[in-house]
């Protein structure tokens, strides 16, 4: 969600100059480009490159490594560190050793007090870090040499060694700037296979390989990232060969299945699409509204119908197939039970078959992105399915230039997921103290059950205590929602068939920037024919 997509505006202007600024000279070859470059088209930008404010906080940064990093199986590996960390009998301990020789793209050497100045830096209260609430396990971060970093906990916290997936920045470079707006934020140095060559805002992005890269010099040399935000733009693109690669919804990505010069990608994910129900609306804000809608909604018409059965629907935050689930709180649409709870509650039918209760009518407006053809499917048939309970939904397009300031009161169809713990994407979606903290808890959720289960989980490293906490958790949901869970998606990807070693991993719901098939761009191989 906090991937903000650009004005329409930006996008027009992209649209302007598209052929010409996003092909690289061709050779001949599908797609206008050599088999060492390549062309993706994404549907929005980053506000930063800086790891400070939160970009590649997940991992799959091409300009910079974490200590450790996911494998495509999303089991965790050493990266800028030699082993995965030792860890204290206790847990409040853990211990890494850097990899000897890797170096920043200037050619400065990474060291143990790097990594202390990149954790101490998002720490700081005084940097616009939204997601600094996930180290708060973190008492002290200390380097022992210059090759050893040893990370003190305030209590045991069981995943943190996923945290640690987390960009390096060198404090050479980044040490003597204001990290909110200091000119790292665009001219990023990492020790990543890729460099940040150029960026036009609204455009595009170009990276360059970095030829010292510790890990091997990568065979595709050039990487842009050209920003198209409609979806239909994307694929009509994609099919002119100005794009060698797109994420698209899975509609458009279909219209590409006779094309033997393309290959088609599906990601599973943790990725979800809900509506937000602000506590602060005088609708939203209504538990028996809430329970209303969640039984109201057809989720499975929706996996049918908007998603062409590329997701699943979504029950809660969390996908049914998932470890940490729930089991038995799958629910059928059930109208007649949404009636009886908006019945009891005082909500009676009224004018146009819109229910009202004490003068005020159920109805509320729902905002989703501007160009995002998935959302706005989502919203209308959310809308149309609240009809049948007596609940009006306006919907409503609009840039986040505009969703923004309205979120706090206004519904939003959102999207969410982080992959991992889950703690990592249930804690900033629903912890009060995190309410209207940029995109942390849009609904501004506040339920003491919720919170209990999410602080027990956190701080625990008993499994069934964890396990117990987040049956909790959402078991409560469902009994006050403060979203309507709609629908899991997967992430679809088209690609000019012209390289080898592309996979997908389960990724979260920030997609299509880093996350995608060129998660690991840094191994691929051009076909035999394109050598």
């Amino acid at each position: 969600m906090p991937n903000r997509r650009i004005p329409a505006a930006a996008v027009a202007g992209a649209l302007l100059t598209g052929v010409a600024a996003c092909s690289a000279p061709g050779d001949g070859t599908e797609g206008g480009a050599a088999a060492d470059s390549v062309v993706i088209g994404v549907a929005s930008e980053p506000d930063t490159l800086s790891p400070l404010l939160g970009y590649g906080k997940d991992g799959n940064s091409k300009v910079f490594d974490g200590l450790l990093a996911l494998d495509a199986d999303l089991k965790l590996r050493p990266a800028l560190a030699k082993a995965l960390p030792e860890i204290s009998a206790d847990g409040l301990t853990y211990t890494y050793a850097l990899r000897d020789g890797v170096r920043f793209s200037d050619g400065e050497a990474l060291t143990a007090d790097d990594v202390v100045f990149t954790y101490d830096t998002i720490l700081d209260a005084r940097t616009n870090n939204t997601y600094r609430s996930e180290l708060d396990a973190i008492k002290d971060v200390a380097a022992v040499g210059g090759d050893t970093v040893v990370f003190t906990l305030k209590y045991p916290y069981a995943p943190f060694a996923g945290r640690t997936v987390l960009p390096v920045v060198p404090e050479h470079m980044a040490g003597g700037q204001d990290p909110n707006t200091g000119a790292f934020n665009t001219e990023p140095v990492g020790t990543g296979p890729y460099v940040l060559s150029s960026w036009s805002k609204g455009e595009k992005l170009t990276f360059k390989a970095n030829p010292d890269y510790w890990g091997g010099a990568p065979k595709v040399k050039t990487v842009t990232m050209a920003i198209i935000e409609d979806d239909d733009v994307r694929a009509t693109r994609l099919r002119s060969g100005d794009l060698d690669g797109a994420v698209l919804p899975p509609n458009l990505a279909a219209t590409f299945d006779d094309d033997s010069a393309r290959k088609r990608y599906d990601a599973k994910t943790y990725d979800f699409r809900a509506v937000t129900l602000p506590t602060a609306g005088k609708v939203t804000g209504d538990t028996a509204i809430r329970r209303a809608l969640d039984l109201a909604v057809d989720r499975e018409a929706m996996v049918r119908s908007i998603l062409d059965g590329a997701g699943t629907p979504a029950y809660g935050p969390l996908p049914v197939g998932d470890s940490w689930f729930a089991q038995g709180i799958e629910r059928e649409r059930d109208l007649t039970e949404a009636g009886r709870i908006l019945d009891e509650a005082g909500w009676k039918p009224g004018a146009g078959g819109v229910r009202a209760k004490g003068g005020q009518k159920a109805s509320f407006s729902l905002l989703y992105p501007s160009g995002d053809k998935v959302r706005q499917d989502h919203a209308l048939a959310y809308a149309s399915d609240a009809k049948k309970a007596g609940i009006e939904v306006k919907v409503e397009s609009a840039s986040w230039e505009v969703i923004e300031p309205r979120m706090k009161d206004t519904a939003v169809l959102a999207g969410f997921g982080s992959t991992g713990d889950p703690d990592f994407g249930l804690y900033t979606l629903l912890h009060s103290s995190l309410a209207g903290d940029g995109f942390n808890n849009m609904a501004r959720y506040d339920n003491p059950v919720v919170d209990e289960a999410l602080d027990t989980a956190r701080e625990s490293r008993d499994p069934e205590t964890r396990e117990g906490a987040y049956d909790t958790l959402q078991r409560e949901l469902v009994k006050n929602p403060g979203y309507t869970f709609l629908t899991h998606i997967d992430h679809v990807y088209v690609l000019a068939d012209r390289w080898d070693g592309l996979t997908t991993q389960v990724e979260p719901h920030e997609h299509g920037f880093s996350s995608g098939p060129w998660w690991n761009l840094e191994t691929w191989q051009p076909k035999q024919s394109e050598k």
